[in-house]
């Protein structure tokens, strides 16, 4: 593992200059130390200093062309300085920390660069880098993060129990590291996570969802999902998702463990590129299994409905969690309820009038629920899976055709309610929503095209049948003089 050395920048000798006059040594502290030790891009940059950060920062800001603009934060005792060369660097006096039993917010006051490194959650984010003329750019590496970085190892610098204790949420951050950078959890440290894992109660769930989508965004997120699962952090967290573990077995019949087939539908997603909530889509796809699931003497176990009702739960879901409750919840909702849709098309004859329904109901996620399908195709059953794949490629090829045909991406069909309540002098009734889903489903089955001459006369034929006749015999759009 090669020394990290400060890139050639002339902020941080303004810093060092800076921080000279004022007589206050000064270090580049943290992640983007242990980021330029592995070659990993990083934006981040802390300093801190021995003394007073805000008076470094405005001392700094001063030097710069236009006399930078320091924001200063005097409840945290931090302030962030804009740079055009390294973007924001937040400036920090060295502290010392001390917490009560109830809360992870410490009480804080100034302390030496030793106390400072001490309070780090891991060794590996405990390494500096000195901004002071006489050693500049020599590295600090008290309690041997260099090492770590080596051996690919999450250590706390102080025992592990009294870090945990005293900032719960640092266990979801070291499963997050470890998941992030594919780095093992010492295991000291790992076991002091099990043992302190009840104190992640008093963590908000506000920040327990930052660190569990950023595991999910990881390489290969299964990784760090089953080191949740083993700490027992899962089922504190997300009792739902720790609930799909297991296999239940009567007499030969056995079904898979749904837990880790979820982690590797996700590890699938992630691999194809898909994006957070696409991911969430696939943590979430089978979340209902346990609720849904039967034994039938014929057939073995079995999970009807679990798409409809994993759908109905995914608002809850979210709003439990603290994720967003519009558009991306809609989508993973969206993706839960349809994904069995195109795997049950690979079982039959592909039927443009099914195409439609699908991409109809899809509509802008087609893309996003068909990579969702495909990453759900697990199989160990080697053969098995490359016939599923083969044609599961046959129904991808029959959706390029139809959506080519018909548009139906953002179908919407020619004839709305307005349209229908004009026609026959209707007021908003069941009526108009029998004529309104009577045209839809003509549209969808083919047997007649989305173009107003033939709507308009499916739609005359309906309401023939059901005892309706045209005001004045026309149909027109409402749009229309």
């Amino acid at each position: 593992m090669k020394t990290p050395q400060l890139p050639e920048l002339p902020i941080f000798r303004t810093i060092a200059e800076a921080a000279a006059e004022l007589r206050q040594p000064a270090y580049v502290i943290g992640g983007y130390v242990r980021d330029l030790a592995l070659g990993r891009e990083s934006k981040d940059i802390d300093v801190v200093t021995v003394g007073d950060g805000i008076a470094l920062a405005q001392a700094v800001g001063a030097k710069l062309p236009g006399r930078g603009r320091v924001t200063v934060f005097k409840n945290f005792g931090t302030a962030m300085l804009p740079t055009k060369e390294a973007g924001e660097i937040e400036f920090v006096g060295a502290r010392k920390e001390s917490y009560r039993a109830e809360s992870r917010k410490p009480e804080v006051e100034a302390g030496t660069l030793e106390e400072d490194l001490a309070r780090r959650d891991f060794t590996i984010n405990a390494l500096g880098l000195s901004l002071n003329p006489e050693d500049f750019g020599a590295l600090v590496d008290r309690y041997d993060g260099m090492k770590d970085l080596a051996s690919k190892t999450i250590r706390t610098p102080l025992g592990p129990d009294v870090t945990f204790s005293d900032d719960p949420l640092r266990m979801m951050r070291a499963v997050r590291f470890a998941s992030q950078l594919n780095f093992d959890i010492e295991p000291d440290t790992f076991d002091a996570i099990i043992r302190n894992k009840d104190r992640i109660k008093i963590v908000s769930q506000e920040r327990i969802t930052v660190e569990l989508n950023k595991i999910i965004e990881s390489p290969v997120p299964s990784y760090g999902f089953k080191l949740l699962f083993q700490t027992g952090l899962l089922q504190l967290i997300f009792p739902k998702m720790a609930q799909l573990h297991g296999v239940e077995k009567v007499g030969t019949h056995a079904h898979k463990d749904n837990f880790y087939h979820t982690l590797q539908v996700l590890d699938n997603v992630a691999a194809a590129g898909g994006d957070l909530w696409l991911r969430w889509a696939a943590v979430l796809h089978d979340i209902a299994k346990p609720a849904t699931k039967r034994y039938d003497q014929r057939v073995g176990w079995t999970f009807h409905g679990h798409e409809d009702k994993g759908a109905r739960w995914v608002p809850g879901i979210f709003a439990e969690l603290k994720l967003p409750q519009g558009e991306e919840m809609r989508m993973v909702q969206k993706l839960v309820r349809l994904h069995l849709r195109p795997i049950a098309l690979v079982k039959e004859t592909v039927t443009d009038s099914a195409v439609r329904r699908l991409l109809f109901e899809a509509g802008e996620d087609i893309d996003r629920l068909m990579l969702l399908c495909r990453a759900d195709i697990t199989s160990k059953d080697h053969d098995r899976k490359a016939r599923y794949l083969r044609n599961f490629g046959q129904v991808e090829e029959k959706l390029k055709e139809v959506e080519e045909k018909d548009h139906l991406r953002s179908f919407r069909p020619v004839i709305t309610g307005e349209i229908i309540m004009e026609t026959f002098g209707l007021k908003p009734s069941r009526q108009v929503g029998e004529l309104k889903e009577a045209v839809m489903e003509a549209i969808l089955e083919g047997t007649i095209k989305n173009e107003m001459e033939p709507a308009r006369a499916f739609l005359l034929q309906q309401g023939a049948a059901m005892g309706l006749a045209p005001e004045g015999g026309v149909i027109h759009s409402p749009n229309q003089a």
